[in-house]
């Protein structure tokens, strides 16, 4: 995965997730530009709080669920990331932290 600091193509911009400042590159899905920050999981079940991130990548499962722009419930490996959304984890279905 390329990221703005390795030479990606296209202007980086800025999203939020959780509240911090994230660099993100246009074309990049959500959970590409969450990955490419470190971040690899957003999301808790609802039993345990065990923690979620990408699994199978192509919107199949809901192991990648974020809050995007106060929707909750976006798959965040089919949603694109663009110009100052505002990302937050989900515990559970639907429920942010």
């Amino acid at each position: 995965m390329r990221t703005p600091e390795d030479g990606g193509t296209g202007r980086a911009f800025e999203v939020t997730f959780d509240g911090r400042p994230v660099k993100a590159l246009p074309g990049r899905t959500v959970a590409a530009v969450l990955w490419a920050a470190g971040v690899t999981s957003w999301r808790t079940t609802r039993d345990g709080g065990r923690p979620r991130g990408v699994f199978c990548g192509i919107g199949v499962c809901f192991d990648c669920l974020v809050t995007v722009n106060d929707r909750p419930n976006q798959r965040a490996c089919l949603v694109p990331a663009r110009p100052g959304d505002v990302i937050r984890t989900q515990e559970g279905t639907g429920h942010e932290n």
